[in-house]
């Protein structure tokens, strides 16, 4: 089964800037484009931070206290003074899905995307990934029946039935062995634009005691 990758919903016209940018240039970046952050390249075009309003706004509370504002000696603010490093970042050929889960435990809004020498290639942002849902409820029933049930667990047509609302899959029906079980419902959580799935499916034959007596059998010491 195809799965959706990072490069097929990224974008690969990225606004970018280098560690010596000033924080001026930075912020008029930011507002000109209307993006919540920016990555910053080397000059090898590698991501070694990213700078984002929130990076911005901090360092201007920071250089608010009197001590910090008489200060000049380093001249003005750089995007490497106040980028957050290092970048966190994803690669083209990573799944949606894993892509998703990182923005969501890092609580970013934006991930650089890099090639496999860490060059950049290009961004994802939350908006992106919220195409992954928008995926036809027939769309989906499809690929269940077509993929899942029929070529990759070799469940004949009209065993289990299978309904699509919203996103939401509910499965009813009868496998034949009980270990397709949890394949099923992992295959079918995989699949891109399903948010959940509820599950009334039995299985005719219980081949999984089996195979924990074949484990038993062969772990006893002669």
């Amino acid at each position: 089964m195809k799965q959706l990758k990072v490069a097929d919903l990224m974008t690969d016209e990225v606004v970018s800037v280098a560690p010596a940018t000033a924080f001026k240039d930075v912020a008029k970046l930011l507002a000109q484009y209307d993006i919540s952050g920016i990555p910053v390249l080397d000059d090898e075009d590698r991501v070694v931070g990213v700078v984002s309003q929130t990076d911005l706004l901090a360092h201007r509370a920071r250089g608010s206290t009197p001590s910090e504002q008489s200060s000049t000696a380093a001249g003005p603010p750089t995007a490497g003074d106040v980028m957050s490093a290092p970048a966190v970042t994803v690669h083209a050929e990573e799944a949606v899905a894993d892509a998703a889960r990182l923005m969501t435990r890092r609580g970013i809004e934006r991930l650089p995307v890099v090639d496999v020498e860490d060059r950049l290639v290009g961004i994802v942002t939350r908006r992106d990934l919220l195409r992954m849902f928008l995926r036809p409820d027939s769309e989906i029933r499809r690929r269940v029946t077509d993929e899942v049930l029929t070529e990759v667990l070799g469940v004949p047509a009209g065993d289990v039935e299978v309904h699509v609302v919203d996103g939401i899959v509910t499965l009813e029906g009868r496998v034949g062995r009980r270990s397709q079980l949890p394949a099923l419902l992992s295959l079918v959580r995989q699949l891109d634009g399903v948010i959940a799935v509820a599950a009334h499916v039995t299985a005719r034959t219980d081949d999984t005691a089996t195979t924990h007596a074949n484990h038993a059998r062969h772990a006893m010491p002669w």
